[in-house]
């Protein structure tokens, strides 16, 4: 700070306030304020940025660090406003997994129960999948949907939510941080994931939010106790910013469900939707549809009855057509397939998500870089899951693609992903709730 003519004047840098925090020091609300504004601006360089990052990464943030980080990162664009609408706003969020195609029957259940749920959405990269792209294999359907367009479909009782993605004017400065830290390796940072998804959320406009925080393998938390320090810091500041928060803690060691992919996914929500589909996919989604209903404040509605009746099964037809798909148009398939078998006979005791993550992008159904095209019917079906008793020769994974040379890759990938154990008896599926954080 210095003096001129008896002002008073706030001198920053960004190489000062980086050096504060490589050093360890605790950045003052004026530092951050500063920084997140000139980023956005393009006062501050993406690789100066890129520097804060990573001093992030190894140093972390205080909880009034944080607090204050995510409200810069609102700052940075508009908040959208539903305190209008008829009914109450409830959303959730994934830290993202494999095969989670949870948000697709999970959105039209909880708008069937008398919510209104804004469901803002990304594109997947790396091993984990996108929401968007997954509804994007549906033909016809848009994922951009204007401000006004969402307003309406929300209060339509006939559709009560709505699936899109985010306008360029929420959270810009989140936008170009994320796009940094995708290519420098700071995504597992735990505060820097915390103020992006909260202030996200937060911009949104809803009243209550439930998040869904990944552990295990296949997810960015490998571990329970990363997950669930993350969890409590989106808690804390969801309530902070006066929105109900609660976050689930769920396995993700083995793929959710028996599809990872895009059409592949769709075409097992449908399932679930209409009253089949995997039990663990089912579970999760009602487990997550129960708290969202609580959440909203809406009471004697079991969202079990709603999945039950086909009244989910009518706002997901209704949310589809909404936004310009076909809901009865036959979803994209691969032009090339290939079988892996079992090599004995046994308990399947491992299916390892990452594995399947990673084989699933290099077929074509993830991407290495934001932008990047998919590939609708890339993916993999899994004909077994942990705990059931399989036979020597029979299928195990389904590899889709139409790049036929993806699948040496692929199957590189997935060398060291099942284990069958010949003595062990066939089990139940381990619980997919951990945790829950309020």
């Amino acid at each position: 700070m210095v003096r001129i003519g008896g002002t008073r004047l706030h001198v920053m840098d960004a190489v000062s306030v980086i050096g504060a925090k490589r050093d360890g020091r605790e950045l003052t609300d004026d530092q951050i304020s500063w920084v997140i504004d000139a980023f956005t601006r393009g006062e501050v360089a993406d690789e100066q940025m890129s520097a804060l990052a990573m001093a992030i990464y190894f140093q972390g943030m205080t909880r009034r660090e944080l607090v204050r980080w995510t409200a810069a990162m609102l700052d940075s664009g508009k908040r959208m406003d539903f305190a209008a609408l008829p009914r109450p706003t409830v959303d959730k969020h994934s830290t993202g997994g494999v095969g989670d195609k949870i948000t697709l029957p999970l959105v039209p259940l909880v708008a069937a129960c008398g919510a209104a749920v804004p469901q803002l959405s990304g594109r997947g990269l790396g091993h984990t999948g996108g929401t968007l792209d997954k509804m994007e294999s549906i033909p016809g359907w848009r994922a951009d949907v204007s401000p006004t367009r969402m307003a309406e479909m929300l209060a339509d009782p006939r559709i009560g939510a709505v699936v899109c993605a985010a306008g360029a004017d929420l959270t810009p400065a989140d936008r170009r941080l994320y796009a940094l830290r995708d290519v420098t390796g700071t995504v597992p940072s735990i505060p820097l994931i915390a103020s992006s998804i909260m202030s996200k959320k937060i911009a949104e406009g809803t009243a209550a939010l439930v998040l869904d925080v990944k552990v295990g393998a296949g997810a960015f938390m490998p571990d329970a106790d990363s997950a669930r320090e993350l969890a409590l810091a989106m808690v804390e500041l969801g309530a902070d910013a006066g929105v109900r928060t609660v976050a689930l803690l769920t396995a993700m060691d083995t793929p959710l469900g028996r599809t990872a992919g895009n059409a592949l996914e769709v075409a097992e929500s449908v399932e679930v939707l209409a009253g089949g589909g995997p039990s663990d996919v089912v579970e999760l989604t009602v487990a997550l549809a129960r708290e969202m209903v609580a959440a909203a404040g809406i009471r004697d509605v079991d969202p079990a009855d709603k999945l039950a009746d086909g009244s989910a099964m009518d706002h997901w037809r209704a949310l589809v057509a909404a936004q310009g798909g076909d809901p009865d148009a036959p979803l994209p398939t691969a032009r090339h397939t290939a079988v892996l078998t079992a090599a004995d006979s046994g308990t399947l005791t491992r299916l390892d998500a990452l594995a399947v993550g990673v084989a699933a992008w290099r077929l074509g159904a993830g991407r290495a870089r934001q932008g990047e095209p998919v590939q609708a019917g890339a993916g993999i079906e899994m004909h077994a899951k942990p705990g059931d008793p399989v036979t020597a020769g029979q299928p195990l994974l389904t590899l889709h693609t139409d790049t036929p040379e993806a699948f040496a890759r692929a199957e590189a990938a997935l060398a060291d992903a099942v284990a069958i154990d010949r003595t062990a008896a066939p089990a139940q599926a381990s619980p997919l709730v951990l945790d829950r954080i309020e």
